[in-house]
């Protein structure tokens, strides 16, 4: 890339991530001369994060140029990359999200990926991701887009197929082989993996320490630790691991492994998605309270959480520690940025559209996890072929439903909706058609405000 790049983030008033992606933009030398346009509708979170970053910039003596607006097509003019990170309607909406659903029996202990909540949580988005979308392509029509905005697969499928180039990231990947090396008392660099599938719902193939492979060793230590109805503190004596980091990890990655260990005994493979997020998207953990004990012994909720959160002193706590230090966290986004900046190549996952069946036995319109390769020319899919046949009907149960979410969208057909809501496997689990057709009414009405015109409800009765 011949000038300095442009890089924004659009949703950059967002708590804990949009200033953490800062971070990592910086650590690579190639892009401290950029621009950083941070954008979001609401100024005075924005401004949190900008004189954050101003403050970083500073303190580190870069040539970083921090712009900060609220007009999106001021963000969008001349851009090289966009980065998406918000969330429409925020905490508010998304309580309708999880709360009428848990009306009907359907538990969601986070809500934002297949389901009712991610369903709506990406209906939601629709109409931003349209208006963003059609300035893009007047303004930055070449611009790389990176989206980290859930539900992935859902928000990803709907901005490719509106003409923007763009790949979606999570850190499911990074975390989970991560966890699993930990596990094992192996070094993460002396790891090599393969892992495909769709995002939160991908599959750990292959795990290789140089010619060993370690799947015997970790079928056999994740069935001893991780057994049914075993509560997590037991697993924390048993590593002998009492740190405040084994205290957090035994409420969500690493610690309750029941859902994700007991997936890989009866499928074969490891998923890459917390055993709390994993119990959403199939029919077998979430039937009743006595199996979700079993199963999930500590209760993960992000909604909770999200609503106790301190933003302030999230940034306040990652200033401090890039200030310290200028390191780039396990995300992949800044690393796609920098390889295509200097041409220098790098692997990372993404979430891309099956087009061309980059995995054969998955459907063309899913939006699929698979490694990319990016340099100058982009982020360049792998072509993985067929999943083990059983993985792939697990994740086509959840393309059904992210498929035809991306359709109502795409179309304005509301009764695409209930078709998605309907095909949700742990919805179906506990409600009958008409029950599910009257909990689809209720959140359209909920969040009627916030959805596309085409998709707003006739009548709409606001849930208070």
């Amino acid at each position: 890339m011949a000038h300095s790049p442009k890089i924004t983030i659009i949703g950059a008033g967002g708590f804990v991530f949009p200033f953490r992606l800062v971070g990592d933009l910086l650590s690579f030398p190639a892009l401290r001369d950029a621009t950083l346009c941070l954008m979001d509708l609401d100024g005075d979170r924005l401004a949190r994060v900008a004189t954050a970053t101003r403050d970083l910039v500073a303190h580190h003596g870069l040539p970083t140029t921090v712009e900060e607006t609220t007009d999106r097509r001021a963000a969008l003019r001349d851009a090289d990359f966009v980065i998406i990170t918000f969330q429409v309607g925020g905490v508010a909406s998304y309580r309708h999200d999880v709360e009428i659903p848990r009306r009907y029996g359907v538990d969601q202990p986070v809500g934002d990926t297949v389901g009712p909540g991610g369903v709506f949580r990406f209906l939601r988005s629709v109409t931003a991701y349209q208006d963003i979308a059609r300035d893009a392509l007047e303004l930055c029509p070449d611009a790389q887009f990176i989206n980290y905005a859930n539900p992935m697969a859902m928000a990803t499928a709907y901005l490719n197929a509106l003409g923007l180039r763009t790949v979606g990231l999570c850190h499911s990947v990074q975390g989970t082989t991560r966890m699993l090396a930990r596990t094992l008392g192996v070094p993460y660099d002396e790891v090599s993996y393969r892992c495909a599938g769709i995002n939160h719902q991908a599959w750990i193939l292959e795990f290789r320490r140089g010619a060993e492979d370690l799947y015997p060793r970790l079928r056999a230590v994740m069935g001893e630790r991780h057994q049914r109805g075993r509560a997590a503190a037991d697993l924390l004596s048993d590593d002998g691991d009492h740190s405040e980091a084994a205290a957090a990890a035994s409420t969500y990655e690493g610690g309750n492994e029941q859902v994700r260990t007991t997936l890989m005994q009866h499928f074969g493979y490891f998923e890459t998605e917390s055993s709390h997020h994993a119990s959403e998207y199939v029919p077998y953990f979430r039937k009743d309270p006595q199996t979700v004990l079993e199963y999930v012994p500590e209760r993960w909720d992000y909604y909770e959480i999200c609503a106790a959160h301190d933003e302030q002193g999230d940034v306040d706590d990652q200033l401090a520690r890039l200030k310290a230090e200028l390191a780039p966290s396990v995300e992949y986004g800044a690393q796609i940025v920098n390889a295509m900046v200097t041409g220098v190549p790098t692997v990372v996952y993404g979430n891309v559209p099956n087009h061309g069946r980059v995995i054969t036995n998955l459907p063309a319109d899913a939006c699929v996890e698979v490694a990319c390769l990016v340099d100058a020319n982009g982020v360049q899919p792998t072509s993985f072929g067929d999943l083990p046949p059983q993985l792939a009907a697990l994740n086509r149960t959840n393309v059904n439903v992210q498929t035809l979410a991306v359709r109502a969208a795409l179309t304005g057909d509301a009764e695409h909706v209930h078709h998605a809501v309907a095909m949700d496997p742990l919805t179906a689990a506990h409600c009958t058609l008409e029950q599910i057709r009257a909990m689809t009414d209720e959140l359209f009405a909920a969040h009627a405000a916030l959805l596309p015109e085409a998709l707003r409800p006739a009548v709409a009765q606001p849930v208070a």
